[in-house]
């Protein structure tokens, strides 16, 4: 499974854009649709899609801070 092609997919479908995303975008803070319910969707759908659970404690802004730090945090949940 390449987790961070996953982790796009799961992204965009969420926040139901199609624009180019790599390890380097940012999301907090760049992604005007990237909001608290745009979070709380993305962890559900990760969570569902991934097999994986997601502690509240373990939400923070470095996680969502760009692709690449959410996806090294999924690779460590997995």
């Amino acid at each position: 499974m390449d987790i961070l092609k996953e982790t796009i997919g799961i992204i965009r479908s969420v926040l139901n854009i199609g624009i180019p995303f790599d390890r380097d975008v940012q999301l907090l803070g760049n992604l005007p649709e990237f909001d608290s319910q745009a979070v709380v969707a993305l962890i559900t759908t990760l969570e569902e899609q991934l097999g994986i659970f997601i502690e509240d404690d373990e939400i923070t802004a470095e996680v969502f801070e760009t692709v690449g730090t959410l996806v090294d945090f999924l690779e460590q949940k997995m």
